[in-house]
């Protein structure tokens, strides 16, 4: 089927769409939603953001009607070339996000754009899972999931999608919708669409009867298998309905659009004990794993040599593989589960004497500990991006999976070994889910030039007879794809591959959903539309793989680009350089700037779901470091020196704007903002404070506990209920605590003028980062008595910008090292324990933990201190940056109002008696966006012990 539809079906999709700029066809649309984390890509005609299962039955039967491919994406569907497309692009991501937890987290019905972890997270209070557990829980979504039938680390084939699966509610090519679960779905489907009732039922009767096609099915599908469709469905259910339904899962957006599924879901096991056993060579390891599985090991995780060799380069590594000296070593990640502690002490107890059996290369160590157990999860769950940010530059980096019975896993290793070095694959690792005889491996290079593609083609040739023949299938996750969908007939055989035929003619007769995924009869089909090495473009993300972790977290990624969007389109961009397209080059940088600059809010949220550890914020803060001109960095520079008055006059001018109606301070804010640009004024809006106080305090009378560097932003932004004078502010709270606790602060002398850097460092201010950072070094030097007192700060951002200060100098030899702390932690830790006890708790309180909060593991702490003010603590499912960002929520309000969308709604459900966060610019952004007064946690806590 030809792509090339032409303007008159794209107009005809925006016409069915109830939002028409929902359909978008821009240069950077389509290049930021071309990329996933496959070698393949494709670029699309157009890009479509659906709001409905009916929006989405529009889209499907205008496309039939014109002939133009449509592509569903999901996240998870990524690895095998399944989500790329150069037709139309449907994300349904971004507008499918509810849950309904049934029958006390029995079961659960779901939207395909959930993440796995936002499932989890609901299902947590009702100690359920569910029952899928890939590694890329972070990222990959329900319709991931159901599209792939995912499984993971612990699940194998029992807990997988497809058995988990309960019912669900498809929109069929022809636009029909049927809910699988409704007691009348047989009769539904058989009215509506009588030549699929028909069909199924005739295709289950055809494979029933032919003896040779049941042991076909049902040896493949005792394995994980997600090469072809999913024919056990014949067998397993007798109701077209129920036939449908599992058939869909599996099927990569092939048959139809999930618009909702019902699972059961599992227990959440609360115990576990994990261990990484290093053993001498992979053979080895393979050769335990019959024991590991006979002791009761729920995961056992394979990782060779080279995978251990980069996971010692990760900056979060665990100490056992930091320590070891790799060599031709490999080690399986093994871990017991149970729902009692005391069963998995026994557990343990057995895990030790077989390991002891092991003939092991290191000693074994199980723990029970979070903290050690999440570090071992961390390198295997980041692993793919990990290998693949390590690559060689200038080369594409191709993940495959493949799974073989258990007991042929050594041979299928030691002959995929030998087929990297016939072929001249260097660097190539194997990982995976060795419980399950499930492996995944990567080849890297650059898949361009004749020669290249013939080595890989040789190469799959040759991998496909050996998994073959030990009886395997060529993919067992990551679904078949465009990479095998060549190779489904040779895995499966004429006749079932005639019926995999039958089955898309049936469901998909124009053949326009996902053309050329999982069924090809194009022989070179694997070797089409590799993507292009990257060109580099900045050192901070030219590791970036396209995994798509990042996007989650994103505060912008509902309104403009996610951290991957920014980076592909920033390559996209410099390779249209390098074509000479300098057409392509030019429209994609005219909306750069908005897209991925200004609605940046440089949270480095990003980071902290990044395998490879990078912050988008800090490529964006380049970009505006070189886009800012001469004035600019001249008029912040002048700042730096004089920001006493800058922070004071800020604030005045916040006073006399609470003093005059909104209706006349605004139009003159609003065209200020239009000569001078968005970017660069604020704007003003009625629920932002008066001004703050100034940060100076007399010096303390005794022994100083600590140096107090209240933060700049309480003098700019006064406390929420200006005018209330039992709202006093968080310096004014702090100290108040301490005071109670018998601590002094000492305020340094010239506080008034001294700041974080924050302001600089976010706008790529250099010059004026690097005077402000010499600057309010020196003040702390001073008042620390160099570094022998710790420095307090009251603001979590502020916190870790001093942080990054104190990273910028270098110490004299010999000095010490200056410590921060932020004023929650510092609370938590010598505060609290000299309070006592005996004030009264308000009910409930809704918590917003801040993005620099969880990026210096503040949050603990942040919770017990709201545990000491409120009986019941709840931080909202749908938690995320609140993308106001120091000053962009007022230079890009649309930036806050849509990273606080769902959060706003879950804090509306609370009804709590109080709210709190830690970080005043995100205290504003939250009382915007829930109409309720966000305070500091400490003004809280100091209100409830001073009424004592």
């Amino acid at each position: 089927m030809s792509a090339q539809a032409g303007p008159e079906a794209i107009a005809r999709i925006r016409a069915v769409m109830a939002d028409p700029g929902q359909t978008r066809t821009r240069a950077i649309d389509l290049h930021a939603n071309a990329h996933d984390a496959s070698h393949f890509l494709l670029i699309p005609q157009a890009v479509a953001v659906p709001e409905s299962a009916e929006e989405v039955a529009r889209l499907l039967k205008t496309s039939a009607a014109h002939g133009f491919p449509l592509t569903l994406r999901s996240g998870g569907t990524s690895l095998s070339g399944q989500g790329v497309t150069d037709g139309l692009l449907v994300d349904v991501r971004r507008n499918f996000r509810k849950i309904d937890v049934l029958d006390g987290g029995a079961r659960v019905r779901v939207q395909p754009g959930v993440t796995v972890r936002a499932l989890n997270a609901r299902l947590l209070r009702f100690g359920r899972k569910f029952g899928p557990d890939p590694a890329s829980e972070a990222a990959c979504t329900i319709g991931g999931v159901v599209a792939n039938n995912s499984s993971g680390m612990a699940c194998g084939i029992r807990d997988n999608a497809y058995r988990t699966l309960e019912s669900l509610t498809v929109v069929l090519p022809s636009g029909t919708v049927i809910d699988t679960g409704a007691d009348d779905a047989d009769s539904r489907l058989r009215a509506q669409e009588p030549d699929i009732f028909a069909g199924l039922l005739e295709l289950s009767a055809r494979v029933r009867g032919n003896p040779g096609s049941r042991r076909i099915i049902e040896h493949q599908f005792a394995m994980k298998n997600t090469m072809g469709y999913g024919l056990n469905s014949l067998l397993d259910f007798e109701s077209p309905a129920e036939i449908l339904a599992h058939l869909i899962v599996g099927s990569e957006g092939t048959l139809g659009f999930v618009a909702e599924a019902v699972f059961r879901t599992v227990p959440r096991l609360a115990h576990a004990t994990s261990g990484l056993l290093v053993f001498r060579d992979l053979e080895s390891a393979n050769s335990a794993l019959p024991a590991l599985v006979a002791s009761g090991a729920a995961t056992v995780e394979l990782l060779d040599s080279l995978s251990l060799k980069v996971g010692q380069a990760l900056s979060r590594v665990p100490g056992v593989v930091r320590e070891l000296r790799v060599e031709n070593q490999a080690a399986l990640l093994v871990e017991y589960q149970s729902g009692d502690a005391g069963e998995l002490a026994e557990l343990g107890a057995t895990a030790g004497r077989v390991a002891g059996t092991l003939g092991l290369d290191a000693p074994a160590e199980f723990s029970t500990d979070t903290q050690a157990r999440a570090e071992l999860w961390q390198l295997r769950k980041g692993l793919y991006a990990a290998i693949a940010g390590a690559r060689p530059p200038g080369t594409t980096a191709l993940l495959e999976d493949v799974v073989v019975p258990v007991p042929g896993l050594g041979r299928t290793c030691v002959a995929l070994g030998k087929l990297f070095v016939k072929y001249g694959y260097e660097n190539s690792v194997i990982f995976g889910h060795a419980k399950d005889g499930n492996i995944h491996f990567m080849l890297t290079d650059r898949f361009a030039s004749t020669a290249e593609l013939e080595r890989y083609s040789g190469f799959t040739e040759d991998m496909v007879e050996v998994v073959l023949g030990e009886g395997g299938s060529l993919k067992a996750e990551h679904g078949t794809g465009r990479v095998m969908a060549p190779f489904v007939r040779r895995q499966y055989g004429d006749e079932l591959y005639d019926v995999m035929r039958r089955i898309k003619a049936l469901i998909d007769p124009a053949g326009m959903l996902n053309p050329g995924v999982i069924l090809n009869t194009d022989p070179h089909a694997h070797l089409r539309h590799i993507k292009a090495a990257p060109p580099a473009v900045d050192a901070e993300v030219d590791r970036c793989v396209s995994c798509g972790y990042c996007e989650p977290v994103c505060p912008s990624k509902d309104l403009t680009l996610t951290p991957r969007q920014r980076i592909v389109t920033l390559r996209a961009i410099e390779a249209a350089l390098a074509d000479g397209d300098a057409a392509l080059a030019k429209a994609l940088e005219a909306d750069y700037n908005y897209e991925a600059v200004d609605t940046c809010a440089v949270d480095g949220m990003c980071q902290t779901a990044c395998p490879v550890d990078i912050n988008t914020g800090n490529l964006v803060k380049h970009l505006r470091r070189d886009a800012s001109g001469k004035l600019e960095n001249g008029a912040w520079e002048t700042a730096a020196k004089h920001w006493g008055a800058v922070t004071q006059g800020a604030g005045l001018a916040l006073t006399m704007a609470a003093k005059v109606p909104a209706g006349v301070v605004l139009p003159v804010n609003k065209l200020g903002r239009k000569v001078l640009g968005a970017d660069r004024l604020p704007l003003y809006s009625a629920e932002l404070p008066a001004g703050g106080k100034a940060r100076r305090r007399p010096a303390p009378s005794g022994e100083p506990a600590a140096v107090y560097f209240p933060a700049c932003v309480n003098t700019m932004f006064g406390p929420a209920g200006t005018g209330d004078p039992g709202h006093s502010g968080v310096q004014a709270s702090f100290e108040q605590l301490c005071a109670r606790a018998g601590l002094q602060l000492l305020v340094p002398e010239g506080i008034d003028g001294a700041c974080c850097g924050t302001p600089w460092s976010s706008k790529g201010m250099a010059a004026g980062l690097a005077d402000m950072h010499a600057q309010t070094l020196k003040l702390l030097r001073e008042a620390s008595r160099d570094g022998e007192l710790d420095i307090i700060c009251d603001a979590s951002s502020c916190t870790e910008g001093l942080i990054h200060t104190l990273e910028s100098e270098v110490p004299a030899p010999g000095q010490r090292a200056l410590r921060v702390v932020d004023a929650v932690e510092f609370t938590a830790e010598r505060i609290l324990p000299l309070l006592g006890e005996g004030w009264a708790r308000i009910d409930s309180l809704a918590l917003h933990p801040t993005c620099s909060s969880t990026r210096m593991g503040l949050n603990p702490a942040l919770e017990r201190v709201a545990g000491a003010v409120a009986e019941s603590v709840q931080v909202p499912d749908s938690w995320g940056c609140c993308g106001f960002a120091g000053d962009r929520g007022m230079l890009h309000p649309e930036l806050t109002a849509s990273a606080t969308h769902a959060q706003a709604a879950d804090v509306a459900a609370m009804a709590a008696s109080a709210h709190a966060s830690c970080n005043r610019t995100c205290e504003l952004g939250m009382t915007r966006a829930t109409g309720e007064d966000y305070r500091h946690a400490l003004e809280l806590l100091a209100d409830a012990v001073t009424a004592k």
